[in-house]
């Protein structure tokens, strides 16, 4: 990959698997200085899920990028403030935000279709403490080390699909929620060189999907019901064209499917697949 973002500063929050993983991980191919944040070390994962910042760093590293692994529990503001400024300190700026921390799997509960009053109530906390929330710290402690830049890229990783239902009531309503954030802050950002995305990738062969259907990314194939599925680098590789799109302000507050954007910018999967936008 060329490194067309050598020079950026990137966080990418979330970042000990699945998209997050696959975000940091291309970002730092296209030569983005990368802080991988997360709650997840090796050793010490998050109910011990595969992965870690630790290991995400790894791969960037093997790859010939660069890459900062940063154990942040974004439910903590304090710990998100400390963040900020450590990258505010070291790098003296930040150009790519992604907000991707979810703390949605943190009860171990599926998210079937099902009448909301058959969910635990407990799902607001990890969705929205946890989610939508935690990305909501993350940009008020961010956006004003970009502003002295006045220049850079927020993205929220998503999941929407024409705002059909997505059938689960947390799920639909943390997923539209963060849709949301990302138009609110594009208004308020709207007279400064920060523009501010929502980008849905498409169903993806995270760990712990691969883990459900107890198989790994060499042999996904053997297994017919993800022959739909996409890599988490997909949804970095739309990231990294999004970063690099000089005339990015014009998306400012939309709400993006990966597949889209793999057919406007001429990206494709690891495998070479062209794969298109994930329909419910």
């Amino acid at each position: 990959m060329k490194r067309t973002l050598e020079g950026k500063v990137a966080l990418v929050t979330g970042g000990s698997r699945g998209a997050g993983r696959g975000i940091a991980v291309e970002l730092g191919k296209a030569g983005a200085k990368v802080y991988v944040s997360g709650r997840s070390l090796r050793g010490a994962a998050t109910r011990d899920y595969p992965g870690s910042v630790d290991e995400t760093a790894e791969e960037i590293f093997a790859a010939g990028g660069t890459a900062y692994a940063c154990r942040c529990d974004h439910t903590n503001d304090e710990e998100t403030k400390a963040l900020i400024e450590k990258i505010r300190h070291e790098q003296g700026r930040l150009d790519i935000l992604v907000n991707n921390v979810w703390g949605g799997h943190d009860l171990g509960v599926d998210v079937q279709p099902r009448p909301f009053w058959e969910y635990p109530l407990k799902m607001w906390e990890t969705m929205f403490q946890g989610g939508v929330r935690a990305q909501l710290a993350t940009n008020y402690y961010a956006i004003p080390l970009m502003l002295e830049n006045d220049s850079g890229l927020i993205v929220h990783t998503t999941f929407w699909d024409e705002d059909k239902y997505l059938s689960s009531f947390y799920y639909d309503l943390a997923k539209n929620s963060l849709n949301r954030m990302a138009f609110g802050l594009a208004q308020d950002l709207r007279d400064t060189g920060i523009t501010v995305v929502a980008v849905s990738p498409g169903w993806m062969r995270t760990e712990l999907v691969l883990a459900s259907f107890r198989t790994d990314e060499d042999h996904w194939r053997e297994v017919e019901a993800l022959n739909r599925t996409e890599s988490p680098y997909y949804v970095g590789r739309a990231v990294c064209a999004l970063a690099n799109d000089g005339r990015i302000g014009h998306k400012n507050g939309q709400v993006m499917q990966v597949g889209e954007l793999a057919k406007e910018y001429g990206f494709t999967d690891i495998d070479g697949r062209l794969i298109p936008p994930f329909r419910i």
